[in-house]
């Protein structure tokens, strides 16, 4: 199964909520923005790495804000289950 920020899909935006959803485990797939500040999204990547959750790279935080329909930046976002 394909998963988008796009579709319908629940999502966590932000980085507690994203990590927030990491360590619940509700996490299926994880978005970073490259331009982020490193330290911020580290946790995210580690505990996202070493529960197999998949991380894709968007370009800018920019970018990510728009693919999570919000109209600020924004670092870190995940697709969420229920």
């Amino acid at each position: 199964m394909t998963h988008s920020l796009a579709s319908g899909e629940r999502k966590a935006v932000g980085i507690k909520q994203t990590l927030r959803a990491l360590i619940q485990g509700r996490a299926l797939q994880v978005y970073l923005a490259v331009d982020a500040d490193a330290l911020l999204v580290e946790d995210i990547a580690r505990e996202a790495e070493s529960r197999g959750v998949p991380i894709v790279r968007v370009l800018t935080m920019r970018e990510l804000g728009r693919m999570c329909g919000i109209q600020v930046p924004a670092a870190a976002a995940a697709l969420v289950r229920d």
